[in-house]
Protein backbone atom coordinates (compact mmCIF):
# COMPACT_ATOMS: atom_id res chain seq x y z
CA UNK A 1 0.00 0.00 0.00
CA UNK A 2 2.66 2.55 1.02
CA UNK A 3 5.17 1.26 -1.50
CA UNK A 4 2.98 3.01 -4.09
CA UNK A 5 3.49 6.37 -2.35
CA UNK A 6 7.24 7.00 -2.16
CA UNK A 7 8.23 10.49 -1.15
CA UNK A 8 4.94 11.59 0.45
CA UNK A 9 6.79 13.00 3.45
CA UNK A 10 6.87 16.40 1.71
CA UNK A 11 3.07 16.74 2.10
CA UNK A 12 3.03 17.59 5.85
CA UNK A 13 5.91 20.04 5.32
CA UNK A 14 4.00 21.62 2.44
CA UNK A 15 0.89 21.84 4.66
CA UNK A 16 2.78 23.72 7.39
CA UNK A 17 4.57 26.00 4.91
CA UNK A 18 1.42 26.81 2.92
CA UNK A 19 -0.69 27.43 6.04
CA UNK A 20 1.98 29.67 7.56
CA UNK A 21 2.21 31.60 4.30
CA UNK A 22 -1.59 31.99 4.25
CA UNK A 23 -1.60 33.57 7.70
CA UNK A 24 1.46 35.73 7.09
CA UNK A 25 0.43 37.01 3.65
CA UNK A 26 -3.12 37.90 4.72
CA UNK A 27 -1.73 39.54 7.89
CA UNK A 28 0.75 41.67 5.96
CA UNK A 29 -1.86 42.77 3.42
CA UNK A 30 -4.42 43.54 6.16
CA UNK A 31 -1.89 45.62 8.12
CA UNK A 32 -0.61 47.48 5.05
CA UNK A 33 -4.20 48.23 3.98
CA UNK A 34 -4.98 49.51 7.48
CA UNK A 35 -7.71 46.90 8.05
CA UNK A 36 -6.22 45.57 11.31
CA UNK A 37 -3.86 46.78 14.00
CA UNK A 38 -0.41 45.22 13.65
CA UNK A 39 -0.29 44.00 17.25
CA UNK A 40 -1.72 40.46 17.53
CA UNK A 41 -5.00 40.57 15.57
CA UNK A 42 -7.27 37.53 15.41
CA UNK A 43 -6.43 35.30 12.46
CA UNK A 44 -9.97 35.71 11.14
CA UNK A 45 -9.67 39.51 11.34
CA UNK A 46 -6.80 39.39 8.84
CA UNK A 47 -9.03 37.64 6.30
CA UNK A 48 -12.22 39.68 6.63
CA UNK A 49 -11.93 42.56 4.17
CA UNK A 50 -10.89 42.56 0.48
CA UNK A 51 -8.31 42.08 -0.91
CA UNK A 52 -6.87 39.90 1.86
CA UNK A 53 -10.16 38.02 2.31
CA UNK A 54 -9.85 36.44 -1.13
CA UNK A 55 -6.24 35.43 -0.59
CA UNK A 56 -7.01 34.15 2.92
CA UNK A 57 -9.99 32.10 1.74
CA UNK A 58 -8.15 30.60 -1.22
CA UNK A 59 -5.03 29.71 0.74
CA UNK A 60 -6.89 28.27 3.74
CA UNK A 61 -9.01 26.09 1.46
CA UNK A 62 -5.79 24.75 -0.10
CA UNK A 63 -4.51 24.19 3.46
CA UNK A 64 -7.65 22.19 4.26
CA UNK A 65 -7.07 20.04 1.17
CA UNK A 66 -3.42 19.48 2.13
CA UNK A 67 -4.55 18.55 5.65
CA UNK A 68 -6.96 15.96 4.20
CA UNK A 69 -4.12 14.46 2.16
CA UNK A 70 -1.78 14.48 5.19
CA UNK A 71 -4.38 12.80 7.42
CA UNK A 72 -5.15 10.18 4.80
CA UNK A 73 -1.43 9.39 4.42
CA UNK A 74 -1.18 9.05 8.22
CA UNK A 75 -4.23 6.76 8.18
CA UNK A 76 -2.65 4.55 5.49
CA UNK A 77 0.67 4.49 7.35
CA UNK A 78 -0.97 3.32 10.57
CA UNK A 79 -3.00 0.70 8.68
CA UNK A 80 0.18 -0.67 7.06
CA UNK A 81 2.09 -0.71 10.37
CA UNK A 82 -0.90 -2.30 12.08
CA UNK A 83 -0.87 -5.26 9.66
CA UNK A 84 2.21 -6.68 11.37
CA UNK A 85 1.95 -5.25 14.89
CA UNK A 86 -1.79 -5.06 15.68
CA UNK A 87 -1.26 -2.18 18.11
CA UNK A 88 -4.57 -0.38 17.49
CA UNK A 89 -8.01 -1.30 16.22
CA UNK A 90 -8.63 -0.34 12.62
CA UNK A 91 -11.90 1.28 13.73
CA UNK A 92 -9.96 3.61 16.05
CA UNK A 93 -7.72 4.64 13.18
CA UNK A 94 -10.78 5.24 10.96
CA UNK A 95 -12.51 7.22 13.73
CA UNK A 96 -9.42 9.41 14.07
CA UNK A 97 -9.40 10.03 10.32
CA UNK A 98 -13.09 10.98 10.34
CA UNK A 99 -12.54 13.45 13.21
CA UNK A 100 -9.62 14.96 11.32
CA UNK A 101 -11.69 15.31 8.15
CA UNK A 102 -14.39 17.10 10.16
CA UNK A 103 -11.74 19.60 11.23
CA UNK A 104 -10.76 20.14 7.58
CA UNK A 105 -14.40 20.82 6.70
CA UNK A 106 -14.45 23.36 9.55
CA UNK A 107 -11.35 25.01 8.05
CA UNK A 108 -13.13 25.26 4.72
CA UNK A 109 -16.13 26.87 6.38
CA UNK A 110 -13.91 29.40 8.17
CA UNK A 111 -12.16 30.23 4.90
CA UNK A 112 -15.36 30.58 2.90
CA UNK A 113 -17.58 32.51 5.33
CA UNK A 114 -15.80 35.64 6.55
CA UNK A 115 -16.04 36.65 10.19
CA UNK A 116 -18.09 39.79 9.59
CA UNK A 117 -20.20 38.59 6.65
CA UNK A 118 -21.73 35.50 8.27
CA UNK A 119 -20.46 35.41 11.87
CA UNK A 120 -22.53 32.47 13.14
CA UNK A 121 -21.44 30.17 10.29
CA UNK A 122 -17.84 31.35 10.64
CA UNK A 123 -17.89 30.68 14.38
CA UNK A 124 -19.40 27.21 13.95
CA UNK A 125 -16.71 26.43 11.38
CA UNK A 126 -14.01 27.63 13.77
CA UNK A 127 -15.46 25.55 16.61
CA UNK A 128 -15.57 22.45 14.40
CA UNK A 129 -12.05 23.10 13.07
CA UNK A 130 -10.40 23.73 16.43
CA UNK A 131 -12.46 21.20 18.40
CA UNK A 132 -11.92 18.41 15.88
CA UNK A 133 -8.27 19.38 15.62
CA UNK A 134 -7.75 18.98 19.36
CA UNK A 135 -9.49 15.59 19.37
CA UNK A 136 -7.54 14.45 16.28
CA UNK A 137 -4.19 15.47 17.79
CA UNK A 138 -5.04 13.68 21.04
CA UNK A 139 -6.14 10.49 19.25
CA UNK A 140 -2.98 10.50 17.15
CA UNK A 141 -0.89 10.91 20.30
CA UNK A 142 -2.60 7.90 21.87
CA UNK A 143 -2.08 5.86 18.70
CA UNK A 144 1.59 6.86 18.74
CA UNK A 145 1.99 5.59 22.31
CA UNK A 146 0.33 2.31 21.36
CA UNK A 147 2.79 1.87 18.51
CA UNK A 148 5.87 2.23 20.75
CA UNK A 149 8.62 1.13 20.60
CA UNK A 150 8.36 -0.55 17.19
CA UNK A 151 7.05 2.39 15.14
CA UNK A 152 7.73 5.44 17.35
CA UNK A 153 10.16 6.56 19.99
CA UNK A 154 8.86 7.64 23.36
CA UNK A 155 10.44 11.04 22.79
CA UNK A 156 8.23 11.63 19.72
CA UNK A 157 5.21 10.39 21.67
CA UNK A 158 5.94 12.76 24.54
CA UNK A 159 6.28 15.70 22.12
CA UNK A 160 2.96 14.80 20.46
CA UNK A 161 1.23 14.48 23.82
CA UNK A 162 2.67 17.81 24.99
CA UNK A 163 1.22 19.45 21.87
CA UNK A 164 -2.10 17.72 22.61
CA UNK A 165 -2.17 18.98 26.19
CA UNK A 166 -1.28 22.54 25.14
CA UNK A 167 -4.02 22.39 22.49
CA UNK A 168 -6.59 21.19 25.02
CA UNK A 169 -5.58 23.88 27.49
CA UNK A 170 -5.77 26.59 24.79
CA UNK A 171 -9.16 25.35 23.54
CA UNK A 172 -10.87 25.94 26.90
CA UNK A 173 -10.21 29.72 27.15
CA UNK A 174 -11.02 30.06 23.44
CA UNK A 175 -14.53 28.69 24.13
CA UNK A 176 -14.94 30.73 27.32
CA UNK A 177 -13.87 34.04 25.77
CA UNK A 178 -15.68 33.45 22.47
CA UNK A 179 -18.91 32.88 24.38
CA UNK A 180 -18.46 36.26 26.11
CA UNK A 181 -18.37 38.17 22.83
CA UNK A 182 -21.80 39.38 21.80
CA UNK A 183 -20.70 41.62 18.95
CA UNK A 184 -18.29 40.96 16.12
CA UNK A 185 -16.43 43.90 14.67
CA UNK A 186 -12.87 44.82 13.95
CA UNK A 187 -12.73 48.58 14.46
CA UNK A 188 -13.18 49.55 18.12
CA UNK A 189 -12.98 52.98 19.68
CA UNK A 190 -11.58 53.59 23.17
CA UNK A 191 -15.02 54.53 24.61
CA UNK A 192 -16.57 51.11 23.73
CA UNK A 193 -16.72 48.20 26.16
Amino acid sequence: MLCCMPGVAFVPALLVSWSSAAFIISYVIAVLAGHVEPLVPYISDTGTKPPESGIFGFMINISALLAVITMYIRYLLIEKQNESSHFVRSSCNMFSLCIGLMGCIGMGIVATFQELAVPSVHDIGALVAFGSGVVYITLQSIISYKSCPQWNTYFVCHIRMAISVISCIAFIPMIVFASQISMTKIDWTPDEK
